[in-house]
């Protein structure tokens, strides 16, 4: 299994941007995928998760309604696009991804060591 990020920037606040994740050695059917990030001195937080097996989803309260999870089967990529990107966005993204099930319900308290992940992706929001 491995996950390579990319799409990482510095973004004016209010600005979008679109992270990806090509993955590997695995299919979206048979894993369920998120994202996490961890901001310095933080804890890592779970920001959203999706299951293609049964369509579900977890977004973190933080960013339920400005980011969307979403999955391209051909491209075997992850996407996680952010819009009205705030200070507090600020933190790397990092990629996540198992077989456990059920996976979403759970991410939060899994947590980022649980499952593979990537090596993470910059984000700065700051004008």
């Amino acid at each position: 299994v491995q996950l390579v990020e990319s799409g990482g920037d510095l973004v004016r606040p209010g600005g979008s941007l679109r992270l990806s994740c090509e993955i590997s050695g695995f299919s979206f059917f048979d894993y369920a995928v998120g994202w996490f990030r961890q901001a310095p001195g933080k804890e890592p937080e779970g920001v959203s998760c999706l299951d293609k097996s049964d369509d579900s989803t977890y977004y973190a309260d933080s960013v339920k309604g400005r980011f969307t999870i979403s999955t391209d089967n051909t491209k075997n990529t992850i996407f996680l696009e952010m819009t009205n990107l705030k200070p507090e966005d600020t933190a790397v993204y990092y990629c996540t991804a198992s077989g456990y099930r059920p996976y979403c319900s759970a991410y939060e308290s899994l947590g980022l060591g649980f499952g593979s992940r990537g090596q993470g992706t910059q984000v700065t929001v700051s004008s």
